[in-house]
C-alpha cells in the first residue's frame, strides 16, 4: 500500500495548502539520496513477495460467505512476535529472525504478508519460497474461527453487494459516500480513510468505475444495474449514478474501496547498481500486460459477472483523484496539468541504463512533467531522463499528510519524497536506497494479480525473479517498446480470456530492419517463443543453463515453469476462467450475469478447498500441484 506513517491526518482542505511545501522538500530528499547512494555498487540480489490475503466468515447453516472484518484483529495479533523482536534488537542489537512479516491494507477484511527477510541472490533458496507462502497461509489460519477461511484471489465476488460483510453494516459515508460499501470496511489505520476522502474531495465527487458486464444468455439488453438506488438521496452525492457516472451495459461501483480492496502479488528486486535498477525497471514494465493476462483472477464485481479479468482498471479508476480541469473536463484555472490518466497505471516515461538500447522514440507519450522540477534537478546534475521521470510524478498532491510529520530534516528524511512517490501507483515502480539503510536501488514489479494457491503464487514469483537475473545476466536482451504500445498492451490484457484471445505489441528478437521492431504476439508466443521472438521461458532456461543449479532446484524450478507455460498456451486455466465457468455451471445461475449469495458461498469454499489441497484442479494447477 506504500508509506504507512502514524500521526494525526490532515483534512483536504489544508492538505491541498500544504502540497507544494511537500513537493520542495521531497525533491530535496531525492537529491540526498540521489549524492549519498548513486555510486554505490555490487548490491546483493536480494528480493522478496507481497501477498494480500482476505479474511472470509462463513455460514453453512445459512449459505453465505462474508468479508470478515476480524482481519484488522488478527494483524494485532500476528504482529506481537514482530514487534517483541524488534525490541529485543533495539537493545542487543541482535537481528530479528521472522518466518513471516504482516502488514495493515486498505480492506479491514484484509492482510499482507511477506517473508521474515529478504531471499538471498542464490537460485537455491528459490526453492524455499513456496514452503514460505505455505507457512504464512498456516500462521493466519492458525488464529482463525471455526467458520473463517483466508482466499487469495484478485477481488471478492460480493464486495459491495446485498449481505457481503460480518458484522453487517449499511452503506454509509463520511469518508467514502458510497452507495454499496460502508466505512466499516475500511481499515481503522488513519491513512486508508483519509486517503477515500481526499481523493473524493480532490476530484470534486465520487470515483466512477464502470466495468463492461459479461452478457450471458438472458442478461438484459441494455444492462441497467437494478441495485443502484436511483430514487433514493441518502448522500449528496448519490445523484451521480443517475446523471451519468453509471453506464449502461457496465457495473458500476463508487468507492475507493472496491479497487484497494482487491488484492495482488507484487515482488520486489534488488539491483546491483542504480544503473541495473533502470534497465529492470524499463524492460519489466513491457512484460507487465503479458504476465497480467496469464495471472487472471478477477471476473467478478460486486455481485456480477464482468467482461474483463483483471482488477487493474477498478484501482486506476477508484484512485482517480484528478480534478475535472485535470480530466480536461474544464479549462484550466486552479490547476497545473491536464493529466491524461489516474495515478495508477502503466508508467508513462523509460528511465534509460547505460546498455545502449533506449531510443528516444521509445518514450513517445507526450509527458506532463513540471518544468520547475524539471530544470532544478538539471540543474542539480540529475540526467534528462530520471529528471523527468521525476518531475512527472510530482505532477500529483500528497493525498495524505501527518500533521506530526511536516517538519523533516530533509537530509536523513524520505518522508516527504514517499509521499508522492507511493502514491503513484504505476506497473512498475523505481526504488531508492532509504536513508542511512543498508538497502539498496529497486524496483517492484506490481502488475500481477494474486493467485489462489501457494504453489502458484510461488511460480510467478520464482519466474518473475529468474527472468529479471537473465535480463542482469543478458545485456543484449531487449525488450523496449513504445509507451504508448505497453497503455494499448495493458487494456488489451483486461479482457475476457485475453491470454489466449489477444494479442501484445512486443519487441521482434531479429526486426527485418531498424525501423521494423515491433510484432503483435499472442501470450503463448511471448511467453513460449516463435519466429518473431525467442520466449522468455527460453530466455529464463538459457540463464539457468549458464549457472551451477543443483538438480532438485531445478527440478523444482523446472515445474513452476512448466506450469507458466501451461497458462500461456491454454492448456491450464486461469483463475478468471475457472471461476467464470464455476459460476456459470452452477446449478442456482440464470445465465443472467448474477453471482447470488448462495453461489458466491459455493464459490468460497472450493476456491478454499483448491487453496487447501482438498480439492482437486488439474485444469488449474496441472498434474500433481495440489496445494
Amino acid at each position: 500500500m506504500g508509506l504507512l506513517s502514524l500521526g494525526t491526518p490532515l483534512p483536504w482542505e489544508q492538505a491541498k495548502s500544504l502540497a507544494h511545501e511537500v513537493r520542495q522538500h521531497g525533491i530535496e530528499q531525492f537529491l540526498h539520496i540521489w549524492r549519498s547512494t548513486k555510486d554505490r555498487q555490487k548490491d546483493r540480489l536480494l528480493w522478496g513477495d507481497e501477498i494480500e490475503y482476505m479474511l472470509i466468515s462463513l455460514d453453512h447453516e445459512n449459505r453465505r460467505a462474508r468479508l470478515s472484518q476480524r482481519g484488522h484483529e488478527l494483524l494485532t495479533a500476528l504482529q506481537i512476535e514482530e514487534n517483541e523482536s524488534q525490541k529485543l534488537a533495539n537493545q542487543t542489537g541482535a537481528k530479528p529472525n521472522l518466518e513471516a512479516l504482516w502488514r495493515p491494507e486498505f480492506g479491514r477484511y484484509m492482510i499482507e504478508g511477506t517473508p521474515g527477510h529478504p531471499y538471498n541472490s542464490t537460485v537455491s533458496e528459490l526453492a524455499s519460497v513456496e514452503a514460505n507462502m505455505k507457512r504464512r497461509r498456516e500462521i493466519v489460519s492458525s488464529l482463525m474461527k471455526e467458520n473463517e477461511i483466508i482466499l487469495s484471489v484478485g477481488s471478492y465476488p460480493q464486495l459491495g453487494s446485498g449481505d457481503f460483510l460480518e458484522p453487517p453494516h449499511k452503506a454509509n459515508g463520511q469518508f467514502s459516500q458510497s452507495l454499496f460499501l460502508p466505512d466499516e470496511v475500511i481499515n481503522p489505520h488513519p491513512r486508508f480513510r483519509t486517503l477515500a476522502a481526499n481523493i473524493r474531495q480532490r476530484r470534486e465527487s465520487k470515483v466512477r468505475i464502470n466495468m463492461p458486464v459479461f452478457h450471458d444468455l438472458n442478461t438484459p439488453q441494455p444492462f441497467v444495474d437494478p441495485t443502484i438506488p436511483y430514487d433514493r438521496n441518502l448522500f449528496a452525492g448519490d445523484k451521480e449514478a443517475k446523471e451519468g457516472a453509471a453506464l449502461p451495459d457496465h457495473i458500476y461501483m463508487d468507492a475507493m474501496g472496491f479497487g484497494m480492496g482487491c488484492c495482488c502479488l507484487q515482488i520486489t528486486l534488488q539491483a546491483p547498481n542504480v544503473d541495473q535498477a533502470r534497465r529492470l525497471y524499463d524492460q519489466l514494465a513491457t512484460v507487465g500486460a503479458v504476465m497480467m493476462s496469464l495471472s487472471a483472477s478477477s471476473p467478478i464485481f460486486r455481485g456480477y459477472l464482468a467482461d474483463v479479468d483483471c482488477r487493474w482498471n477498478v484501482i486506476a479508476a477508484a484512485v482517480d483523484d484528478r480534478t475535472p480541469e485535470e480530466r480536461g473536463e474544464r479549462p484550466l484555472t486552479k490547476d497545473r496539468f491536464v493529466i491524461n490518466k489516474s495515478r495508477y497505471g502503466t508508467i508513462d516515461t523509460f528511465l534509460g541504463a547505460d546498455d545502449g538500447l533506449f531510443k528516444p522514440e521509445y518514450n513517445d507519450l507526450p509527458l506532463v512533467y513540471d518544468h520547475d522540477i524539471y530544470k532544478y534537478l538539471l540543474d542539480k546534475d540529475i540526467d534528462e531522463l530520471l529528471a523527468k521521470h521525476i518531475a512527472h510524478l510530482f505532477i500529483r498532491d500528497p493525498l495524505v499528510i501527518f500533521e506530526e510529520l511536516l517538519d523533516q530534516d530533509d537530509s536523513i528524511s524520505a518522508d516527504h519524497f514517499e509521499n508522492i512517490q507511493s502514491t503513484n501507483w504505476q506497473n512498475v515502480r523505481f526504488k531508492l536506497p532509504p536513508p542511512n539503510s543498508p538497502i539498496g536501488w529497486r524496483v517492484e514489479f506490481r502488475p500481477l494479480e494474486v493467485q489462489l494457491t501457494d504453489f502458484e503464487n510461488a511460480a510467478f514469483s520464482v519466474f518473475t525473479v529468474l527472468l529479471a537475473r537473465a535480463l542482469l545476466a543478458f545485456p543484449d536482451i531487449n525488450l523496449y517498446i513504445p509507451v504508448t504500445k505497453m497503455d494499448i498492451n495493458m487494456e488489451r490484457a483486461h479482457h475476457r480470456d485475453a491470454v489466449l484471445d489477444e494479442r501484445f505489441f512486443f519487441h521482434r528478437s531479429c526486426p527485418a530492419d531498424n525501423q521494423n521492431y515491433l510484432a503483435e504476439l499472442t501470450a503463448n508466443e511471448i511467453i513460449n517463443g516463435c519466429a518473431d521472438f525467442v520466449g522468455l521461458i527460453p530466455i529464463v532456461q538459457m540463464y539457468l543453463d549458464s549457472i551451477s543449479v543443483a538438480d532438485t532446484v531445478r527440478r523444482q524450478i523446472d515445474n513452476y515453469i512448466l506450469f507458466i507455460r501451461g497458462r500461456a498456451n491454454g492448456t491450464l486455466m486461469t483463475a478468471a476462467a475457472w471461476m467464470r465457468n464455476f459460476v456459470r455451471n452452477h446449478p442456482a445461475y440464470k445465465f443472467d450475469s448474477v453471482v447470488s449469495s448462495e453461489i458466491n458461498y459455493d464459490l468460497a469454499v472450493a476456491l478454499d478447498e483448491i487453496a487447501c489441497g482438498r480439492l482437486s484442479a488439474p485444469e488449474l494447477l496441472g498434474a500433481g500441484n495440489a496445494a
